[in-house]
């Protein structure tokens, strides 16, 4: 006999909010000037799209905590992406490179979430033709484990393990009013007359 809590979805819970996701920004920040010698050749990448908002508010921490302004840049991986043919369609999102370039930088991929991995392997393949960074580093409010690809987290905000049934969902004022990140069962919107606010970020397994 199938019980009630097995049959229903759980509703999200928060694991961070505004309060955290600015203390993980500032602690990340601390820890790439603290690697990188004073972030003296460091270019900020945003994956978009919430990897674009978090890469902006790193570079306002480091500017806080360097007195000078970081390169930052944006990258769109939609092309690169080994499952396009498997999703539908999205619009493309804008690649854009720091008057300065790359070449012979240290850059920083900047993330919401990660996953399986597959996202940064289109963001490395992205990379390279653009040019050629002497070291590239990865920087991510979440990681939830279940890694399909070798790739790790140079810095991590906050390690969440998750079950494969489950959707991290990343919310920042930028885009979605608020700051937070939460977990819930990933069929619960679906499946419930509560569902979550709309568009935020979410990561289903691939």
């Amino acid at each position: 006999m199938t019980t009630s809590h097995e049959t229903t979805p759980r509703p999200p819970h928060q694991v961070l909010d505004g309060t955290d996701i600015a203390r993980v920004v500032t602690r990340i920040a601390h820890e790439i000037v603290e690697r990188a010698k004073g972030a003296e050749d460091v270019v900020l990448l945003g994956i978009h799209t919430r990897g674009v908002h978090l890469a902006r508010r790193l570079q306002g921490r480091l500017a806080q905590i360097t007195g000078r302004e970081i390169p930052l840049g944006t990258l769109d991986i939609t092309m690169y992406r080994d499952d396009l043919r498997l999703k539908p369609a999205r619009a493309l999102e804008h690649t854009e490179i720091p008057p300065g370039g790359i070449d012979g930088k240290l850059v920083i991929l900047v993330d919401d979430v990660l996953f399986s991995g597959r996202t940064i392997r289109a963001a490395l393949d992205a990379l390279s033709d653009i040019g050629r960074p002497r070291a590239v580093q990865l920087a991510v409010l979440v990681d939830r484990g279940h890694r399909e690809l070798p790739i790790r987290a140079d810095y991590v905000g906050k390690n969440l393990p998750t079950s494969l049934r489950e959707a991290v969902q990343v919310r920042l004022s930028d885009s979605d009013g608020v700051d937070a990140v939460l977990v819930g069962d990933r069929d619960y919107a679906a499946r419930s007359s509560q569902a979550l606010a709309p568009k935020p970020s979410e990561h289903l397994p691939e």
